[in-house]
Formats: structure tokens, C-alpha cells, sequence
């Protein structure tokens, strides 16, 4: 049985796989994960490749068709899909850490830990990031890592 913690581990490593498919994060966390859960043998490194590309196949269906963006390309609710896929990857990060000596969970920890930071760098906008948008009327943009803004649209001072 696993602790809280890598419970967490693994629930972030389901958050990460959801939210990079589709962006510029994707390919590198694609491949590293295929990795880890593949433990070395290319066999199963290759099954886990072809279920991720089936994840980010379901992921980002239907988005550059301009369909609703709440309801999958067979009608699914795209919350639904996504949560499935989460928990898919979350299960497959618990039975590979629960199957693993103690002194293998804690590389494989640390691969999955510098995994999602760099996938979290990666899929960050960067600085600057809003270009090209057209605002009709009261707005307000915001850039940046932990700042703070505050805006008021109406005649206070």
C-alpha cells in the first residue's frame, strides 16, 4: 500500500499526462513516461507509448473542429473523458510504485518528480503571452508567477 504521498505522485502524474496532451510539453513527457513505466524492457515501453498516443488521440479529438468545447468527438462530455484518462495514468503510476523494491520507488519517484516539473515549466506561457486578441470593452491581463493585480471597471477612485 502506498502513502499519501505517492498516492499524490501518481494523482499528479494522471493531472500531467491530461494537460500536456496537446501542448508543446507533450512529446517530452510522452517519451519520458513511456520510460519510467516501461522499466527498461522496450516491449512494454513501446505497449505504454501506444496507450499515451491513444490519451492524447482522445484528448485533443474534435479541437481544431471547432465542435463544443464540452462535448468529445463521440458525443462524450470532455470532463468525463479527461477524468477517465486521469485516473488511467494515476492507476498505472500506483501499481508501478506499489510493485517496486523501496530503494527502485525512490528513483523512480525522483524521475516522475523532475518529470512533472519540467512538463509544468514547459507548458507555462511564457512572459508576454497574450498576442493577437481583441477586447470589446472593460479588460484585464496578467502575466507572470505569483503576482497580484487588482481592477475595477467602475467609476471608484
Amino acid at each position: 500500500m502506498l502513502d499519501e504521498a505517492l498516492v499524490a505522485l501518481a494523482a499528479a502524474v494522471g493531472s500531467g499526462v491530461v494537460q500536456a496532451a496537446g501542448t508543446d510539453a507533450w512529446q517530452a513527457l510522452r517519451g519520458r513516461l513511456a520510460r519510467v513505466l516501461g522499466r527498461g524492457d522496450r516491449r512494454q515501453e513501446s505497449v505504454q507509448l501506444e496507450r499515451l498516443d491513444r490519451t492524447a488521440a482522445e484528448l485533443t479529438a474534435g479541437q481544431e473542429g471547432g465542435g463544443p468545447a464540452d462535448i468529445g468527438p463521440d458525443g462524450d462530455d470532455r470532463d468525463e473523458v479527461r477524468t477517465r484518462h486521469g485516473a488511467a495514468w494515476r492507476t498505472r503510476t500506483e501499481d508501478l510504485l506499489e510493485a517496486l523494491e523501496p530503494h527502485q520507488r525512490a528513483e523512480v519517484v525522483a524521475e516522475l518528480r523532475a518529470l512533472l516539473d519540467e512538463t509544468a515549466r514547459a507548458a507555462r506561457p511564457a512572459a508576454g503571452g497574450v498576442v493577437g486578441n481583441v477586447f470589446h470593452g472593460p479588460a484585464a491581463v496578467q502575466s507572470g508567477d505569483g503576482n497580484v493585480q487588482v481592477n475595477r471597471f467602475d467609476a471608484r477612485p
